[in-house]
């Protein structure tokens, strides 16, 4: 008879989970035995990295990941990281090792106990089968939810179940497809075209759905079918929308008043794949603007449900474009070309401005190059000069959780091997996920990672003056060498200084990850 094991993997490869990312611990070897060859296993050194990886992965293929973690120890490791993955929706299937059974009660060494509830209120599911025959279900479960409502899952089972032998007749319980279709109905869609029309001084909002949906053409469509002002979300984990197109407006900041100014003059405000909306620091004022009206469309019921103003509906934003495109008249629009230029870079006195170090990113890097960017203290700069006109080329720690950017674009760089792949790392961010580079190194995964060292936690000193405490410890970090580490790890690595140093080393190529350290002038995110 088959054993749980085998059926295991068998739903996982029918349903095209067959990249595991794990840090195996020893409840999780029965699971992992007789692994077939079809099946890859990414080894990362931290839980924190396995999962960041995950998630970039995740975010790039659109797709359900598996995860292999241990226990309750792994498990709180990766914990970090997941509140990423649980903001950027990304349909992480969290799998851990429990004790056997029969010694879960008296607490044995590593058994999770209160296994369900060690990730709540972050994973959207968390189960733990109430036998050996109910793990094929159990695990069938936690891919559905995953795929369903775009969050993560959790699921701990106890290994000796994996040996367990079942009857034959169990199969069909795993052998089974999930689906959700949601669209809004002909008089819903009439409705929000009516008012879009009738609208004095509509504007446009994308958020980060948009993208991840495969939204990022039909977007810029529908920006130009009604020639609408456009902006991205405040807080945006990817880019929904080119930020050098001529209806761009740029990224809404993320503080209640100043978004509201921002959007001030226009009458009907539509919101589309997007919270409304991730706030940031905390700077009070109206939420809309005098005599504006809000529209929100998105599938994420959750969002839809604690937005503090405007009116929802709860679909999919992709049909909900295109019944815009033809329900609406095109509006005139200016003639020539699409996009602008970027300004000159500001230039730094005693190292590269974070400007010119972006400028050089824009000037020398393929068009379609894919940016995970963890470098929070230069946002304001990274907008001013990049150019980015393709979806998929923005990643970005969607809960703010330091640590991502290195595994992500190990991820990102295994889900599209025919894009090129470059992250963006702060140096504060970069020890949170440092050993990613032995994966990367260990998978010859081709990833450029740029560090920008500043020697400071430079977002953190920027939030010290704008909370009136400037003077508080622990945001210095100076004296850390990158390219000692990285060569430790196995990757490549280089300083550079000045910039034609930088163009030149970043026009170089390599068959497998490398990494560029910078000085860089402390800057502020705005």
């Amino acid at each position: 008879m088959p054993t749980v094991r085998r059926i295991a993997h068998e739903f996982l490869e029918r349903n095209e989970l067959t990249t595991i990312f794990g840090n195996p611990g020893s409840n999780e070897l029965p699971f992992l035995a007789e692994l077939p060859d079809t099946f890859r296993y990414v080894l990362g050194l931290h839980e924190g990295v396995v999962l960041g990886m995950a998630d970039g992965y995740a975010q790039a293929t659109g797709r359900p990941v598996l995860v292999n973690l241990h226990a309750a120890a792994g498990s709180g490791n990766a914990m970090g990281a997941l509140t990423n993955a649980v903001y950027a929706r990304s349909p992480l299937v969290l799998t851990a090792g429990q004790q056997v059974r029969s010694a879960i009660g008296m607490e044995a060494m590593l058994a999770n106990v209160g296994a369900t509830e060690l990730m709540r209120p972050l994973v959207g599911w968390s189960g733990e089968p109430t036998c050996a025959a109910d793990v094929p279900r159990s695990l069938a479960q936690a891919v559905f939810e995953a795929e369903l409502h775009r969050r993560p899952s959790y699921l701990s089972v106890p290994y000796d179940d994996w040996a367990a032998e079942l009857d034959p007749a169990t199969l069909p319980t795993v052998d089974r497809t999930v689906r959700q279709g949601r669209a809004p109905d002909a008089v819903q869609l009439a409705d929000l075209a009516a008012r879009v029309e009738a609208a004095r001084n509509p504007a446009l909002v994308f958020g980060g759905d948009i993208d991840t949906a495969g939204l990022f053409d039909a977007a810029v469509r529908l920006a130009e079918h009604l020639a609408l002002a456009t902006w991205v979300a405040p807080s945006p984990h990817r880019l929904p929308f080119p930020n050098r197109h001529r209806l761009f407006r740029g990224v809404l900041p993320a503080g209640i008043g100043p978004l509201s100014a921002e959007l001030a003059g226009h009458d009907l405000i539509l919101v589309l794949g997007a919270p409304v909306f991730r706030y940031h620091q905390h700077v009070p004022g109206r939420y809309l603007p005098e005599g504006s009206t809000l529209v929100q469309v998105t599938e994420d019921a959750s969002a839809a449900a604690r937005a503090p103003v405007g009116e929802a509906l709860v679909a999919d934003p992709g049909v909900v474009i295109d019944a815009l495109l033809t329900r609406i008249p095109a509006r005139r629009t200016a003639s020539g070309e699409p996009f602008g230029s970027s300004p000159e870079p500001a230039a730094g006195k005693n190292a590269l401005h974070p400007e010119q170090v972006f400028a050089a990113l824009r000037d020398t890097q393929p068009g379609d190059t894919a940016y995970v960017v963890e470098s929070t203290s230069t946002n304001a700069a990274w907008w001013r000069q990049m150019d980015l006109r393709h979806g998929g080329s923005y990643f970005f720690p969607a809960a703010g959780g330091l640590g991502f950017g290195l595994p992500a674009a190990i991820g990102v760089a295994m889900a599209r091997p025919d894009r090129p792949v470059l992250a963006v790392i702060g140096d504060g961010s970069a020890n949170y996920g440092i050993t990613a580079l032995w994966t990367a190194a260990r998978y010859r995964v081709p990833v450029t990672f740029l560090i920008l060292r500043n020697g400071s936690y430079g977002a953190l000193r920027w939030f010290g003056d704008l909370l009136g405490t400037p003077d508080v410890p622990g945001t210095e970090i100076d004296g850390i060498d990158f390219t000692r580490i990285a060569e430790g790890y196995g990757v490549p690595a280089a300083s550079v200084t000045g910039d034609a140093e930088l163009r030149t080393a970043l026009k170089a190529t390599a068959e497998g990850p490398r990494l560029i350290q910078i000085d860089t002038e402390l800057t502020t995110p705005e």
